[in-house]
């Protein structure tokens, strides 16, 4: 019963990755085709560089695919690291690797003192796991591998593949909306000294309602694009932790980990708002008591910890019968 919830969450994984890029695909060329109207004034005229547009939001598309972990990374100031480097972090996520019968991922250390951990990559076999210095010095043993077992979790799970595509995506909406008014303040400075008749282009009325569909989508687009990261399911959190469990057979030690990741108020110093749905707790979030509200990108860590509670009770009542 279990594979079939792991492997009926892997092909749903596949298929929000499709619905993904399908729909920030359309939301860019829309975007590009009215920004392209509200610059040049001309319904027909602005087909082509929105077709430029289009084409090349398909290559980022393309790249975030392939190599979405290493911006991923970058984004996140992480640096990969060696054996040598850290043999015991090494040496914990080898075993749970192991364990869960997956290729040996990249391990990349950030250089953060808040508490926290994610993982990317396009598949199993180019995946990264990235964890803070916080996180690396605050945790016992036992605690950093149930980590790095919900870690593993979504790679498994492929939810790395979603949640890549996503952060890279995201962060390329929010960036083009930016552009976007940019233009759009530049486009109506240079139209109201050019009068009336200046517009010279075809469909007046067109152009004018276009341009006002232009202005609204890049003042929504970071609205959007939040509301696309909640599409990441907080179910895919819920199964990383009994993934974890799983493979640690130890619910108490992730249970600790939550508590503590909770409980710190090390304010994150440089991440990106577009990578938040990718961490092991929501960084922005973490010590907000409403986490649990509709635009929360991961499960309250009450419920997550308490669902971890009941499995150490359930357990424990198994082993005194």
């Amino acid at each position: 019963m279990a594979n079939e919830t792991f492997h009926a969450q892997i092909a749903a994984n596949q298929r929000r990755s499709l619905l993904l890029v399908a729909g920030l695909l359309a939301l860019f060329a829309v975007t590009l085709y009215t920004l392209a109207v509200a610059l040049l004034h001309d319904t027909q005229a602005a087909i082509v560089p929105a077709g430029l547009g289009l084409a090349g939001a398909s290559l980022v598309a393309i790249c975030a695919h392939q190599f979405g972990a290493s911006a991923v990374t970058a984004m996140a100031g992480a640096r990969t690291i060696s054996r040598d480097d850290d043999p015991q972090l090494w040496n914990v996520i080898e075993e749970m690797t192991i364990a869960a019968g997956l290729p040996m991922p990249r391990v990349a250390l950030i250089e953060e003192d808040a508490l926290n951990a994610f993982a990317a990559g396009p598949d199993p076999k180019r995946a990264v796991i990235a964890i803070t210095r916080g996180l690396r010095d605050s945790l016992t043993r036992e605690e950093l591998q149930a980590v790095v077992a919900h870690e593993l979790g979504h790679v498994r799970n492929l939810d790395i593949r979603f949640s890549t595509l996503l952060a890279v995506m995201v962060g390329m909406l929010v960036f083009m909306s930016e552009i976007a008014r940019r233009s759009f303040r530049f486009s109506g400075r240079r139209h109201s000294t050019r009068g009336r008749g200046g517009s010279g282009g075809s469909g007046g009325l067109a152009v004018v309602i276009l341009t006002l569909v232009g202005l609204l989508l890049a003042i929504l687009a970071p609205l959007l694009g939040r509301l696309i990261q909640l599409a990441a399911s907080r179910e895919r959190e819920y199964l990383a932790d009994a993934t974890a469990v799983q493979l640690t057979r130890h619910p108490e030690a992730l249970a600790n980990a939550l508590e503590k990741l909770g409980a710190d108020a090390t304010a994150p110093t440089e991440q990106s708002r577009a990578l938040q749905h990718l961490y092991f707790v929501n960084p922005f979030e973490r010590a907000r008591e409403h986490a649990s509200a509709l635009w929360s990108t991961h499960p309250p860590l009450a419920a997550r910890i308490a669902r971890l509670r009941s499995l150490v009770t359930a357990v424990r009542t198994g082993e005194s019968r």
